[in-house]
């Protein structure tokens, strides 16, 4: 199919693959840019891919503490060396993904990083979900795959849509850093403290605060 330059030079983005590259990806995903960002990691012609295996132990223990000291969050984040460490965009890409955190409350990194006990448990309860439903018993599985993508989307941190801007991934945002910056990247691991947790105490729109507190 015909894809238009302003998706070509969209994909060059967020994948820093050249011109050329990033056409083909999208002739073969039918202009499905996800689709075609995956294709150029998987033939190693985007810039994630090509810097993915680099060793990346610098970088920064990034913190944020939300208006008032009810939620506190440490983000380790890396790249190759101490240089990039230090630059503006580095620290403001620190920045969002602590504050992601704080707002989106996310329990892992990426869907890897899930035991195999909690996805175990997870589908058996969309399994009976569906059953419960009336389901056929023959599309319940296909049915919990799908079900299961939602809960990568809501609890693992990369799957997560930006708090800054919801049609972009954290994972975008991340292949993004790595095409501008030129090094490797890695969200290394996150605790995210929220005060009375595990007390009952009353309900709060905590994503809603953190982003008014962006739009400062």
């Amino acid at each position: 199919m015909a894809v238009n330059a302003a998706a070509v030079k969209e994909l060059r983005e967020k994948t820093g693959a050249g011109m050329l590259d990033c056409k083909k990806a999208l002739e073969e995903a039918n202009g499905d840019l996800t689709k075609a960002a995956e294709i150029l990691r998987e033939k190693g012609l985007s810039a994630a891919a090509n810097k993915a295996g680099r060793i990346a132990t610098e970088g920064v223990v990034e913190s944020y503490i939300h208006a008032g000291g009810r939620i506190g969050v440490l983000v380790e984040i890396n790249c190759e060396t101490d240089f990039v460490a230090k630059t503006d965009s580095f620290k403001e890409f620190a920045r969002d993904i602590a504050m992601q955190i704080a707002a989106a409350n996310p329990k892992y990194v990426r869907r890897e990083d899930v035991p195999q006990e909690a996805l175990d448990k997870e589908r058996e309860i969309l399994k009976n979900q569906a059953l419960n439903e009336g389901k056929p018993a023959n599309i319940v599985e296909k049915m919990v795959e799908g079900r299961m993508s939602k809960f990568f989307e809501e609890f693992c941190l990369l799957e997560q849509s930006f708090i800054k801007d919801p049609d972009k991934t954290i994972n975008a945002l991340l292949n993004e850093k790595v095409a501008t910056i030129g090094e490797n990247i890695s969200i290394r691991r996150f605790v995210r403290y929220e005060l009375g947790e595990g007390l009952e105490k009353k309900q709060e729109n905590f994503a809603e605060e953190v982003m008014s507190q962006v739009k400062r």
